[in-house]
Formats: C-alpha cells, structure tokens, sequence
C-alpha cells in the first residue's frame, strides 16, 4: 500500500502489521503519509487497537503518520501486561525503537496519557492525569460501579464511564459505540480480565505515588478533557496545565472522559493545529 492510499483509507479498513523485541510481538496499524515525525496513539484502560474513534483518527491521518498499537499483553500483542505505569512507559518506548524512530509525537488518552515514554517531540495528554493525582486511586470503584451498570442495561460500559447521562451525554455516547463497530473483520481480542485488573491495579498505584514534578517536562504540551470526568478528575487537567511550562489546556462543557470523542469535529482541529507547528 502506497503511503497516498494510506492517506486515503479509513482506520478501521487499515490492516494490522507486527513488530518484535525483546521477545514481545508487538501489532500495530499505521496510516497516512510517510514523512515527518509520526504520531503514536497510546490507548485507554482495557482498551485495544479498536477502541480508537475514527472521526479522530482519521482526519489526524490525512496530515500526519498516525501509528496505533497495542501495548504488551493486550490485543494480538504477546506477553503479559506490566504491573506498573512505568513499566508500561518502557514497553512503549521498546516499540517505538523498534520502528526505528528516534523522536515521536505522542497522543495519550486516560491510561495513555500516564504511560508517556522518552523519545517524545510533542504531548496530546487527554482524559489523563499524572502520578499522586488526587481522586486517580478511586478508579477501581468507579470503574467496576459502572461495568456493573453497563452488564444490568445491557450497555457498553463506556457509555457510563466516558459520558455524562443527560440527554446530549447519551447520544454522544450511542454515536461513539457506533463508530467503534465500523471495523467489521480483523478485530482485536478484548483485553483478557488478569490484563484488565493488572492495569487497574497499575492506575491506582499511580494515583498513590507521590506528586511527579511535571516541570521537567520541556516538550510542547496539549491537555484536554470534558469538564465532567468521572474517571480522572476534571481538575487535574488543569493542574497539569499549571505545572507544564508553556502547556495548553481545552476544556469541553457538559462532557465527560470522553470529552474529545463527543467534541472530536471541535478537538480534531485544535490537535491538527497543534500537531502542525
């Protein structure tokens, strides 16, 4: 496929490649043009290659080499998944080495956001939070709180844990489930229970850890989030706008942890605009 039809394909029509190292089988997909700095989408909690809104994806795509993978332990990637954010982070910074990129953009969304590996140009953290976040140890709660309204609705989860439950909020979140379906074939495993707690376990200790000096971080910065997130508080997007020099902040009104996905015609331009300079 030549980079001009990558350009032009969809994410979820996009096939899944693999790399090795260190005895971890890594899958990826990548699309859009093959030059510049490519930017490498770190997923969610119990997420997979899947989970990634095309109306995201895909306009970033016509603009940039957008790269999505799986970390170890999770979707058609071998191994088991880290017990900590750090060691996460190394993983990611394994695969991004074994591509053979020295510097990458990186946009992290809630667990992504916390694994940020080395080797970064510029940050799109959303729905995320750093480590000795105050409320990011409660995750667990509230997370298992909203599997188990989702298994009594016969819903998605998500649709409890990444939206708001007013009339906007659930029909943001039925168009995002949708979205999410659009790749028919060469789908993912979801992320094994062990895999799904391990992380859980992984988030909590991060919120446990002490405060992290997020001065250090000297990279161009994008923060964004809803004003209403359930999973990692919305304050916390703005005290890491406090604490990163020269960040930026985007708040979406009337939104939750997925605020990016219910705005993303709002987000995508602001992200391009970012990713562009």
């Amino acid at each position: 496929m030549s980079s001009e039809q990558q350009n032009q394909s969809s994410y979820f029509q996009v096939p899944a490649k693999t790399v090795t190292a260190n005895g971890v089988s890594y899958a990826y997909r990548e699309l859009g043009p093959k030059v510049g700095v490519p930017v490498v989408f770190l997923i969610h909690l119990a997420g997979n290659m899947d989970n990634w809104d095309p109306r995201i994806i895909d306009p970033i795509a016509e603009k940039h080499h957008v790269i999505t993978f799986s970390n170890r332990g999770v979707g058609a990637s071998t191994g088991s998944v880290p017990g900590s954010i750090e060691g996460m982070a190394d993983d990611a910074a394994t695969f991004i080495k074994a591509l053979g990129y020295p510097k990458v953009d990186l946009f992290g969304f809630s667990l992504g956001g916390m694994i940020a590996p080395g080797l970064v140009r510029k940050l799109v953290l959303a729905g995320t939070g750093p480590a000795g976040g105050e409320g990011i140890q409660k995750i667990i709660g509230t997370t298992y709180y909203d599997i188990l309204r989702g298994t009594l609705t016969r819903q998605d989860p998500k649709e409890f844990l990444f939206f708001n439950r007013n009339s906007a909020g659930k029909l943001a979140a039925r168009a995002f489930i949708e979205r999410l379906k659009e790749r028919t074939t060469n789908r993912e495993a979801p992320v094994n229970l062990q895999a799904f707690q391990t992380q859980l376990k992984a988030i909590r200790r991060w919120g446990l850890s002490p405060s992290a000096d997020l001065g250090v971080i000297t990279q161009p910065t994008l923060i964004a989030n809803g004003d209403n997130d359930r999973m990692v508080p919305s304050v916390l997007s703005s005290d890491m706008r406090r604490r990163i020099p020269g960040s930026e902040l985007v708040i979406y009104p009337d939104s939750g942890h997925g605020g990016i996905f219910q705005f993303h015609d709002r987000f995508v331009p602001v992200a391009l605009e970012f990713l562009g300079r």
